[in-house]
C-alpha cells in the first residue's frame, strides 16, 4: 500500500487528527501529511501512506495555491477569524477596484513575511503558538516568500461599508503564510484585517478535483477499491523534471551513482529519476560540490 491520498481536509481538524483517522481508516501506522493546514482551513491535504511517506519532502516543497478571504476593519492575534481583536478601525472611505489591484500588484514577486504569533514556525526549538498561548513575545524570523499570482474575485468597481470582505486567489510558494499576507493587504490599504476564510485549492500536483472525503475513503477501503482513490508515487511527483534510465545505468542509481546535470538543474532543485518499466526509483539534486553532475538525495527500493 504505497501512493497519495489527496484528502479534502475538513474544518476543525488539524493535519495530524487527518493522519491519525487515516491509520484507522487504512489500518497501517505508515502514514505522514506533507505541511501542515490550520484546523479551521479546508482543502487539498496530501496524505502519503507507506514507501510515499519518503516523499513527504519533495511534496512539501511544492507551490501551492488557496482562496481566500480578506476582511477590513478589524485585526485579530491570529490574524484570522478566530483570534481576539487587537486593533479595530472602521472603514470610513470608498475603496475603488483599482487600489485593489495596485495593491494586490505590489505584493506580487518575493516579498518579506514574518510568521503570526499562532504559528507552527519553530523560534529556539518550540513552536511560536506555544510561547503565544504562554503569553511570551518572541523575536520571529523574516523571511523571503514567493507570490507568483494574486486574483481578486470580486467584480466590484467599489467596496464600502464599515467593513469590508473580498475574496481572492493566490498562487504561491511554500512557506507563505496567507494570514499575514491578509494582513499585509489590509496595511498597505490603510486598515487593520484579518483573513477571513481559506481553502487550498492546489498543493503541487494535487488539486482540489483529485481529493476525497474521509467518507469516501472509508467506503473504498471497506470495498478494497482504495488503487480509485491512492494516487502512485509517480503521479504525486509528475511535475518535476524526469530522467529515464537505462537497466545498466538503474544498478549505479541504487548504488549511489552520480550522473550528468544535463537538465541544468539548480542547488535546491531535485529531478525525478525512472527506470525503463516507468516507475520511480530516486530524488537526484545537483551535487553542492559540482554542479555539473547530480546526486540521489533519496532512492525508492520498494518500487
Amino acid at each position: 500500500m504505497n501512493g497519495v491520498i489527496a484528502l479534502n481536509k475538513p474544518a476543525g481538524l488539524t493535519s495530524h487528527d487527518c493522519v491519525f483517522k487515516i491509520r484507522k481508516i487504512l489500518k497501517t501506522k505508515k502514514v505522514g501529511h506533507t505541511g501542515t493546514l490550520d484546523p479551521e482551513v479546508t482543502g487539498v491535504l496530501p496524505i502519503c501512506v507507506g514507501e510515499a511517506t519518503k516523499l513527504i519532502p519533495y511534496l512539501t516543497d511544492d507551490r501551492k495555491k488557496y482562496i481566500g478571504e480578506i476582511t477590513l476593519g478589524f485585526s485579530t492575534t491570529t490574524e484570522d477569524a478566530h483570534g481576539e481583536i487587537i486593533d479595530q478601525k472602521k472603514v470610513d472611505r470608498v475603496i475603488t477596484r483599482e487600489e485593489i489591484l495596485n495593491v494586490l500588484n505590489q505584493l506580487t514577486g518575493d516579498i518579506s513575511q514574518t510568521p503570526p504569533m499562532y504559528s507552527a514556525v519553530k523560534v529556539n526549538g518550540k513552536k511560536l503558538y506555544e510561547y503565544a498561548r504562554a503569553g511570551i513575545e518572541v523575536e520571529r524570523p523574516t523571511r523571503t516568500v514567493t507570490i507568483f499570482e494574486i486574483i481578486l474575485l470580486d467584480d466590484r468597481e467599489v467596496f464600502e461599508g464599515e467593513t469590508i470582505s473580498f475574496k481572492f486567489e493566490v498562487f504561491c510558494s511554500k512557506g507563505t503564510y496567507i494570514r499575514t499576507l491578509a494582513v499585509q493587504i489590509g496595511e498597505l490599504l490603510g486598515f487593520p484585517a484579518h483573513m477571513s476564510y481559506l481553502t487550498r485549492t492546489k498543493a503541487g500536483a494535487f488539486t482540489i478535483d483529485d481529493c476525497v472525503t474521509f467518507a469516501e475513503l472509508e467506503e473504498n477501503a471497506n470495498d478494497f477499491t482504495l488503487d480509485r482513490v491512492m494516487l502512485s508515487m509517480e503521479q504525486a511527483l509528475n511535475e518535476y523534471p524526469r530522467l529515464t534510465v537505462t537497466a545498466e545505468e538503474e544498478v549505479r542509481v541504487f548504488n549511489g551513482g552520480f550522473f550528468p546535470n544535463t537538465m541544468n538543474c539548480k542547488e535546491g532543485e531535485y529531478i525525478a529519476v525512472y527506470n525503463e518499466n516507468n516507475r520511480i526509483i530516486a530524488m537526484y539534486t545537483p551535487n553542492p560540490k559540482n554542479n555539473n553532475v547530480i546526486k540521489p538525495t533519496r532512492v525508492f527500493h520498494n518500487q
